[in-house]
């Protein structure tokens, strides 16, 4: 890296939202020197996201990130659905197992967000406020940014995590093809007087549209606020604040057929959904991740949960190549990890948005007899718990998965019991800024690892009876009891990208 004093930063980040600072985070945990701007002129203190499943807050938990969050987030893991003032379908958010340190957080985004700035302080960083992306020019070993003050960047990376208008990915040009799924949502947070429980989620299937309710924590401790979206497909221009409250106000008793109080709003906002997923994650030194990759239906609260498990997969990988441990080809494994995640989920949120509001007799029908009785059903609850944390997510059919008996290849660890230097610990707890040897007693492997890692390799026994490297975001990198093999692995996948 004979370069490293001609650059002002390894990479530079372009967005201060969720995917942008646990990308920065992730980065700086390896070692490597970042700069994150952003054209706000300040964190964001209201959001649409506000729901952080089990994966997410792994993933928050292995960066040292998740802080408060727990305590300040509530667990209302259910969702009752209404026909009328009949509840057909209660659908149960549990616990979802496979070994998880962290629950699904019912969490605003803009503490997610906090909590990551937090954490980026903590390891030395701080976002630059109110100076975006202007433009951008790509040299053979670098970037250079020119940002709106006037002022040029220059960095080995750029990774755009500037939202579904990304400039960085018009900059590269980057397709970013889509399709509309539904007409307008209004949105509200806002303080209600109606005595609704507050342990879950409410909706209610009308007619006229789709309403729904979910508690939002709330610090004036009246333990009155409520995320309100209400399907209003009609006019076409953008109503003001005092018109979306004025509907809302309207829709809330209209739909639910309850008494409403409507009080003090705290954010206002509308939306369409569209389904868009980039055509390509990278243009040679330019990458994008989170929802300048893929725009989501915000049903199923998976938006937020795919970004930060983008970042995550992203930073330990560039930081290998920043640092010179392996070759561009690795970094080309997050797009072949990634993207057909995002693939899988933009079905599914596809597919929720499309029975939420169906308009003609039969997918009525569909949704409000057939729907809502398979999904009261137990093994129903358990799969939608399931799916929705991405906890399933595996990688073990990209260029770094493998076959045979699992866990294969690119399959999630759970979050084992282990030893480090004799003292109990846990598996996730090791990772974030660190590759894991699991072995068991007397193994020899860290050597070899450490041949090829670096120091960010950390060695732990464990109750197995063979050797496993977990990658930094909890995924099987290689199995095996011969340290040759291990070497073989490692070579294959930093220098060439991929053990295939």
């Amino acid at each position: 890296m004979g370069m490293s004093d001609a650059v002002d930063a390894d990479v530079i980040v372009v967005g201060a939202g969720p995917t942008g600072l646990t990308l920065a985070c992730g980065l700086r945990l390896h070692g490597l020197s970042v700069q994150v701007i952003d054209r706000a002129a300040a964190p964001a203190t209201t959001s649409r996201a506000n729901f952080m499943h089990a994966r997410g807050s792994e993933v928050l938990a292995r960066l040292g990130a998740l802080g408060a969050l727990p305590e300040q987030s509530l667990r209302a893991m259910r969702i009752t659905t209404y026909v009328g003032d009949r509840p057909m379908m209660k659908l149960k958010f549990g616990d979802p197992g496979m070994g998880t340190a962290a629950p699904p957080m019912v969490v605003s985004q803009a503490k997610v967000e906090g909590a990551l700035r937090d954490r980026f302080a903590d390891v030395g960083g701080e976002p630059q406020w109110g100076n975006g992306l202007a433009d951008l020019r790509q040299e053979s070993d670098a970037v250079v940014a020119e940002l709106e003050d006037g002022r040029r960047l220059r960095a080995r990376w750029l990774v755009g995590c500037d939202g579904t208008s990304s400039t960085t990915r018009k900059l590269v040009g980057i397709d970013f093809p889509g399709v509309k799924l539904s007409e307008r949502f209004l949105l509200a947070d806002v303080h209600l007087d109606w005595g609704l429980d507050r342990s879950g989620t409410t909706g209610w299937v009308h007619p006229d549209g789709l309403v729904g309710a979910m508690p939002m924590p709330d610090e004036s401790g009246r333990d009155d606020l409520w995320r309100i979206f209400a399907y209003d497909p009609r006019g076409d221009q953008k109503p003001s604040d005092s018109e979306i409250l004025g509907r809302i106000t309207a829709i809330l008793p209209q739909r639910t057929g309850r008494r409403v109080g409507v009080g003090e709003p705290e954010w206002l906002s509308l939306f369409t959904v569209h389904r868009r997923l980039a055509s390509s994650y990278r243009r040679g030194r330019v990458l994008i991740a989170g929802d300048a990759a893929h725009a989501h239906a915000p049903f199923g609260g998976q938006g937020m949960l795919t970004g930060v498990g983008d970042a995550e997969n992203l930073a330990f990988k560039l930081a290998l190549v920043v640092r010179g441990q392996a070759g561009d080809g690795l970094v080309d494994t997050y797009e072949a990890e990634r993207r057909p995640l995002a693939t899988e989920v933009l079905r599914g949120t596809s597919a929720l948005t499309r029975i939420n509001v169906a308009s003609n007799p039969i997918g009525r029908f569909l949704r409000d007899q057939v729907a809502i009785r398979i999904f009261g059903l137990a093994p129903v609850q358990r799969w939608a718990t399931y799916s929705a944390s991405q906890l399933w997510v595996s990688y073990r059919k990209g260029p770094l998965g493998g076959r045979g008996r699992k866990p294969r290849r690119g399959d999630r660890i759970a979050d084992l019991a282990c030893t480090r230097d004799g003292a109990p610990t846990r598996l996730h707890s090791e990772l974030g800024g660190r590759w894991a040897l699991l072995e068991p007693s007397g193994g020899r492997g860290v050597e070899v690892a450490r041949r090829w890692l670096g120091e960010f390799v950390v060695p732990l026994a464990y109750d197995g009876d063979e050797t496993m490297l977990v990658r930094p975001d909890a995924h099987l990198a290689w199995r095996g009891d011969d340290v040759e093999g291990l070497d073989r692995w490692l070579g294959a996948a930093l220098r060439e990208g991929s053990t295939r």
